[in-house]
């Protein structure tokens, strides 16, 4: 069964760094919810807002070791007074999970955009990116 894995994150400011660093902390946290092997993975989609574009976000896949994984990345609608500095991702994942099993994240100013899936226990941002030093391939 294919099922969708939705993630959404913001940036303070564009930049390469910011992009990647807010992307690889989406990533990880879907990755560790989830136990998402990249091996499953079908394919990944990413959107930005308008105002982020120094950087394609699927670089930060690959950076977590990515490589045979199809990736994509857009612009999401530009909606008058939607969310600003906004990265988001559909992964298409094969698991035996449920709809309901799955954990979607939603962190920094992006859990506006859905909060009802946004009920991540604490994260501890330091062991994260400890997390994420180690996977960087």
């Amino acid at each position: 069964m294919c099922r969708g894995v939705r993630g959404a994150t913001t940036v303070q400011e564009n930049t390469r760094d910011a992009i990647l660093k807010a992307t690889r902390q989406m990533l990880a946290l879907m990755i560790r919810r989830n136990q998402i092997d990249a091996a499953d993975i079908s394919s990944a989609i990413f959107t930005v807002t308008r105002d982020v574009n120094a950087e394609f976000p699927a670089l930060a896949a690959r950076q977590l070791g990515w490589l045979g994984v199809p990736l994509l990345c857009g612009y999401e609608i530009d909606v008058p007074g939607s969310l600003p500095n906004c990265i988001r991702v559909l992964i298409h994942w094969n698991t035996d999970k449920t709809q309901e099993e799955i954990e979607h994240v939603y962190i920094h100013d992006a859990v506006r955009l859905r909060p009802d899936l946004s009920k991540l226990p604490s994260v501890d941002w330091e062991e994260l990116e400890g997390w994420i030093d180690e996977h960087m391939k």
